[in-house]
């Protein structure tokens, strides 16, 4: 999978705090937990994990062109 980008920046739709992760190669992440408000963020609908609703990057099996998990 070269080409992948392994980090994005999430933003919490709630307090709006910014974090940069590192993403899971081969998995979706549905639930990610606000480090600002504790809040449990979760895909919006259609989206496949939370780095593809509120991240600068898809997941990396959306930028390999895989579909999702």
């Amino acid at each position: 999978m070269s080409g992948i980008v392994m980090t994005s920046t999430l933003t919490c739709p709630d307090c709006a705090k910014v974090v940069t992760e590192v993403m899971p190669m081969d998995a979706c992440q549905y639930f990610y937990k606000c480090t600002g408000c504790q809040t449990v963020i979760r895909p919006k609908p259609g989206d496949c994990c939370v780095y593809c609703s509120y991240g600068t990057v898809p997941c990396p099996p959306i930028q390999a062109g895989e579909g999702c998990c």
